[in-house]
């Protein structure tokens, strides 16, 4: 699986988003290390609070299927159908991924490949709490 496979079918994904109140379509594309691909898409709410990314909806599919271990994820997002421009996950997607997935995991956008720690270089983790540092 190249990461422009799994780009495409981000985009792919993105056609299932449910996006009336923005107008803007994402998608995602989990790679698990058994080879797995899980999607997801934006699910939007007229209660806003209550939407939900495609980033998280592909991980939690994901681990709801008892998947938890993670290779890469590709994220494609567009309001005019163009996927070119670069789509950076949020802060609570990097979060929710960095739960799973370490500094080094891949995050595939349209312009290239990044690791995790790029957009999250300080994330909060489960060490953190140990350690009683919050």
């Amino acid at each position: 699986m190249t990461n422009g496979d799994l780009f495409s079918i981000a985009v792919k994904a993105a056609g299932n988003s449910y996006s009336p109140y923005s107008g803007f379509r994402v998608g995602a594309a989990l790679l698990s290390a058994d080879g797995r691909i899980f999607t997801g898409c934006n699910i939007e709410n007229a209660s806003f609070s209550l939407a939900n990314c495609a980033e998280r909806t592909a991980l939690f599919k994901a681990v709801s299927e008892g998947s938890r271990d993670f290779r890469a994820i590709a994220v494609a997002g567009s309001s005019d159908g163009d996927f070119s421009k670069r789509c950076v996950p949020c802060g609570a997607c990097l979060q929710v991924l960095g739960e799973f997935c370490g500094d080094n995991f891949a995050v595939i956008l349209s312009d290239g490949w990044f690791r995790l720690a790029d957009f999250l270089p300080m994330r909060f983790d489960g060490n953190k709490i140990k350690e009683k540092l919050c």
